[in-house]
């Protein structure tokens, strides 16, 4: 009798087993949800820090490939220059010339009418790739070769993603060239930013035309775009130039020249 009564107490009656399985899918249905949450709390986290890098690595990829270019552009520049010191002497630099206060040893402008009798004549634009060396062939001579063809040698990559070709400068303010994107990606701030970094304070600068055009120079005949933001580079720098970028404001026409 013993036996049966301490069997009896163990064996669960059918309204205790309901509530026991119950109680044990309750249990399980909060651990469920308590992972369910941890699982989307470690993939948010993954999710942001893998963006973050991967807006890291974009960012330095665009800094070096930049740089990278700035250089090729700088040294081919100066390599006509070291080449050509008195550049073409035909040039009219007069304030009503084809190129007015341009250095004739620089590359003019390719868009320049100096070029109309040219057997290439001025281009439609004022692209880097289509400059021209001057004093090459001769001083004199209308018909300057192209720093970057074929037969020099010299190549311009295509400008990295998100921006576009570069751009050239040589008038009253001095020589520079500049390069521009209309895209509002969160890391091209940050690229031009570190870009800029490299450089000294008036050797290139950073400008922010979202809100409207600004002039690159002191006539107007250059600017960055309305909803353009622009990293320019300088190569030589004259009293007229003035100075629109880099928020810091240390850049100034008083400090600079």
């Amino acid at each position: 009798m013993k036996f049966l009564r301490s069997n009896t107490k163990k064996v669960c009656n059918k309204s205790s087993v309901v509530n026991c399985l119950c109680k044990q899918q309750g249990s399980a249905l909060v651990y469920i949800l308590i992972a369910i949450a941890l699982l989307a709390a470690l993939t948010v986290t993954f999710t942001g820090s893998s963006s973050q890098q991967t807006s890291s690595q974009n960012s330095f990829r665009t800094v070096s490939d930049l740089k990278s270019q700035i250089d090729t552009i700088r040294s081919a520049i100066q390599e006509c220059v070291l080449s050509y010191p008195k550049g073409d002497i035909g040039i009219d630099i007069s304030s009503s010339g084809t190129d007015p206060y341009a250095r004739r040893n620089f590359p003019i402008k390719p868009d320049s009418t100096h070029y109309s009798s040219a057997t290439i004549g001025p281009t439609s634009g004022r692209l880097v790739n289509d400059i021209r060396c001057s004093g090459n062939p001769g001083s004199g001579d209308v018909n300057h070769v192209r720093i970057f063809k074929g037969g020099s040698g010299k190549f311009l990559p295509p400008s990295p993603d998100m921006f576009e070709d570069w751009q050239y400068y040589n008038g009253v303010d001095g020589v520079y060239f500049w390069i521009q994107t209309e895209k509002t990606d969160a890391f091209i701030n940050t690229t031009l930013e570190k870009l800029d970094d490299q450089f000294g304070e008036c050797e290139a600068d950073v400008i922010n035309a979202t809100s409207g055009a600004i002039n690159l120079d002191s006539d107007g005949d250059t600017k960055c775009d309305s909803g353009y933001r622009c990293f320019r580079v300088r190569m030589t720098i004259s009293d007229s130039a003035i100075y629109s970028g880099d928020d810091e404001g240390d850049e100034s026409a008083a400090s600079c020249p």
